[in-house]
C-alpha cells in the first residue's frame, strides 16, 4: 500500500499565487477526481506535483510513502512512482516511444526483455496502433492517438500513482472509453492510485471515482462521493464559489 499525501500546498506562477493550501491524500487503488472551473488551479496542481519548471512552491509538502517529492527532480519523482498523463502531450522529434520506454524501464532497474510484447499487449487493450511506437514520440499523431500513446506508456511502466490532467480533453467517445477503461483496470490489476483532473462527468462512466473534490480559486472547497459530481452537473460551479 502506497500513499501520496499533499499538505497545505501553496504555489505561484509569475508572482501570482495559484494554489492556496491544498490538502489531499490518495492511497493505492483509489481514484480521486478534481473538478473546477477554468483558472481554479487544477493543472497547476499537476505541474507542481511533477516539478514542472516555472512554478514556485510557497509552502506545504508533497510526499510519496513519506519521501519528499518537492526535494527531488522530476525524473526522480517518476522513478519513485509518479506518472503524469499530460493534457497536451509533448512531441519529441528524434526520440521513439519504444526507446523512451526502454530508458524509463532501465532507470527503474527493470529489464527490457519482452518489452515489445508488453507494448503490443498494452496497445491492443486500447486499440492503439503498436507500429506508432517506433516513430518519433507523439509527432504527427492525432489528439486521440497521443492520449492512447500516453495511456499505453502508463500500462507498460506501472507507476504507483497516475495524475491525469484532463485525459478526456480532445478525445472522441471511443478513445475516451478505451483510455479510461485501461486506467480503471489498472486500479485493480496493479493497485494504481489516480488523481484525475477533469471538467466533465463523462469520464466517470468508465473511470469510477471514490472521492470527488471541487477546486475553486486555488482551494478545495468541497469533497464527497460520486454524487458530488452529479450535483455539480445540476448546480454548476457557482454553487461552490
Amino acid at each position: 500500500m502506497s500513499t501520496l499525501e499533499i499538505k497545505g500546498l501553496r504555489a505561484e506562477v509569475a508572482g501570482k499565487e495559484i494554489l492556496k493550501g491544498i490538502d489531499l491524500t490518495v492511497k493505492s487503488g483509489e481514484v480521486h477526481a478534481i473538478m473546477g472551473p477554468n483558472g481554479a488551479g487544477k493543472s497547476t496542481l499537476s505541474a507542481v506535483i511533477m516539478g514542472k519548471p516555472g512554478y514556485t512552491v510557497l509552502g506545504g509538502s508533497v510526499t510519496l510513502d513519506g519521501v519528499d517529492m518537492l526535494a527531488i527532480p522530476t525524473w526522480e519523482r517518476a522513478i519513485a512512482g509518479l506518472h503524469l498523463v499530460m493534457q497536451y502531450p509533448t512531441e519529441v522529434p528524434g526520440v521513439h516511444a519504444d526507446q523512451m520506454l526502454a530508458e524509463a524501464l532501465t532507470a527503474r532497474q527493470r529489464g527490457t526483455d519482452g518489452m515489445a510484447d508488453r507494448i503490443a499487449s498494452e496497445a491492443g487493450r486500447i486499440n492503439f496502433d503498436a507500429g506508432l511506437v517506433s516513430r518519433a514520440l507523439n509527432v504527427d499523431l492525432s489528439g486521440g492517438e497521443k492520449k492512447r500513446n500516453e495511456t499505453m506508456q502508463l500500462g507498460v511502466l506501472e507507476p504507483k500513482f497516475a495524475i491525469l490532467d484532463e485525459l478526456d480533453s480532445g478525445l472522441d467517445i471511443d478513445a475516451l472509453r478505451d483510455c479510461a477503461r485501461r486506467v480503471e483496470a489498472a486500479t485493480h490489476e496493479s493497485n494504481l492510485g489516480v488523481l484525475a483532473i477533469t471538467h466533465y462527468v463523462r469520464l466517470f462512466e468508465e473511470l469510477k471515482p471514490d472521492i470527488v473534490h471541487i477546486m475553486v480559486a486555488g482551494r478545495i472547497v468541497s469533497s464527497g462521493g460520486p454524487e458530488l459530481a452529479d450535483q455539480l452537473e445540476i448546480d454548476g460551479y457557482a454553487a461552490f464559489a
